[in-house]
């Protein structure tokens, strides 16, 4: 049995209108677990227009209320530690102990998300010449990387 990705867009797993899908394939089986969308130019625009409003809105989120966040996501990676480390393992072949190195691994990067406050701080200094202040702002954006459909064409 085997599953379509979907893609999330806007907070929502949404069904892609792709006509060419792709094989997840378990190594050690070659068994097709799942199958990825080769997904539309016009999906991909959606995505990207729909993070580009999202960071509108986190960079409105105060740095404690997003660290918070950050703690409750490290917290559910915990939790779901052995699941999430199983399914890496079948869709790569990694033995489960490999594949729970990377969890962990993945674990402490959220965790180093969740202190990052101190490193979001800008600086300012004051008369750097005559009658003239220097401040700077740490602002992150929301960004995504679009594989070209072209590498999947002959």
């Amino acid at each position: 049995m085997t599953n379509n990705v979907r893609n999330f867009i806007d907070g929502q797993a949404i069904v892609s209108n792709a006509t060419e899908w792709l094989d997840v394939t378990d190594p050690s089986t070659n068994d097709v677990i799942g199958m990825v969308p080769l997904t539309p130019i016009d999906e991909m625009e959606a995505a990207i227009e729909q993070a580009v409003l999202a960071q509108r809105v986190w960079r409105e989120v105060a740095v404690s209320d997003r660290a918070r966040l950050m703690l409750r996501y490290q917290h559910l990676l915990k939790e779901h530690h052995d699941d999430i480390a199983a399914i890496l393992s079948k869709e790569t072949g990694k033995t489960l102990a490999d594949a729970k190195g990377d969890v962990w691994r993945g674990i402490e990067v959220v965790e180093q998300a969740a202190n990052i406050a101190s490193n979001m701080m800008g600086e300012t200094v004051e008369n750097v010449a005559t009658d003239i202040d220097s401040y700077s702002l740490i602002q992150h954006l929301v960004c995504a990387v679009v594989l070209l459909r072209l590498i999947f064409q002959p």
